[in-house]
């Protein structure tokens, strides 16, 4: 009989969460991204919320949850992200609410062999022009390797 109940609830709570994404709130999917140099980490998965399809499309005005699973190669008493926006193969600095990785979702000091959460937000300014563009993050270690380096594509819109 729990059983059952369970599985039950499990159908209406799965049934609930596919009403809630055919309604048109988005839910996470991994993004497609390309590892740009990770040397004291391994990236497990990235997400983007809310990126309803690829390139992610980001509104001016809007803010953007970016969560990166994962694994350290390293011990670590800090981490810092560092956020470009490459357009023409030109870098240039995207400014983020928080730097210190060790207050976007991991817990310092990074122990070696760990898998991490990391959690930040990518604001999208209204004076930020409409433009198709890859954004490069990386969080960096102690020694300033780094951790991670992702890059996935974006399209700002209006």
């Amino acid at each position: 009989l729990l059983s059952h109940c369970y599985k039950r609830n499990m159908d209406v709570r799965t049934g609930f969460i596919v009403s809630l994404c055919l309604m048109g709130l988005t839910c996470a999917e991994p993004v497609k991204y390309l590892d740009c140099g990770s040397k004291s980490g391994k990236v497990a998965t990235v997400d983007i919320t809310p990126c309803a399809s690829q390139p992610c499309q980001l509104h001016k005005g809007q803010s953007y949850s970016v969560n990166v699973t994962f694994n350290s190669a390293v011990e670590s008493q800090t981490s810092k992200a560092l956020v470009h926006g490459i357009i023409a193969g030109v870098p240039v600095p995207f400014p983020i609410p928080m730097e210190d990785g060790c207050k976007s979702g991991i817990q310092c000091p990074i122990q070696k062999q760990q898998s991490y959460h990391y959690l930040n937000s990518l604001p999208v300014k209204t004076e930020y022009p409409a433009i198709k563009l890859v954004v490069e993050w990386e969080l960096r270690d102690d020694d300033k390797q780094d951790l991670f380096c992702i890059r996935f594509p974006v399209q700002i819109v209006s």
